[in-house]
């Protein structure tokens, strides 16, 4: 994967629900409550993870994303590209306080290529704080804080070009 696109991932401008350059059928997408990996499986035979990283950072290497966590002195990154069918689709970021990872949110660190919704969504103690929608050049992303049993972490994903979203905002 490029690391053009995760330049874009930063990169990321956020926007208020209530921009005008949200069209409907865009929200329809960056607002998605439910799984996202689940969603992309309506329109694919597999979806598939592929790795970029996985390991804890410093405080100082997610700076942008601990403005929306607890103050923990390490958080757990994860890197990934989500895939339909092998075409890139979607890259996803997800910051994890050290604090969050206690009993069964201890699994979020041995998801290796297993999508996180799949974990996630399968849990009955989920809940969202919020979705930013944002924008990086002509591609956009979403960022969310969840909580597992309470507990933060954040996820930004960014929608490439190859992804349902994207085309259908072509054909639109």
């Amino acid at each position: 994967m490029s690391h053009d696109a995760l330049r874009q991932l930063y990169a990321l401008h956020w926007l208020p629900a209530s921009s005008p350059l949200l069209s409907a059928p865009l929200l329809d997408w960056l607002l998605e409550e439910d799984s996202m990996t689940r969603r992309f499986e309506n329109y694919c035979q597999q979806v598939t993870v592929e790795l970029i990283r996985e390991e804890f950072v410093s405080a100082a290497d997610v700076a942008a994303e601990a403005a929306f966590l607890p103050d923990d002195a390490r958080f757990w990154l994860r890197e990934i590209v989500l895939c339909g069918d092998g075409e890139p689709w979607l890259l996803g970021r997800t910051v994890v306080p050290e604090s969050t990872l206690q009993g069964p949110e201890l699994m979020l660190q041995q998801l290796g290529t297993r999508p996180l919704g799949r974990y996630l969504f399968s849990s009955s103690t989920l809940s969202r704080d919020f979705i930013h929608p944002g924008q990086a050049d002509n591609l956009w992303g979403r960022r969310s804080r969840l909580r597992l049993s309470g507990k933060p972490l954040l996820l930004t994903e960014l929608f490439l070009p190859a992804s349902p979203l994207c085309r259908a905002l072509q054909q639109g």
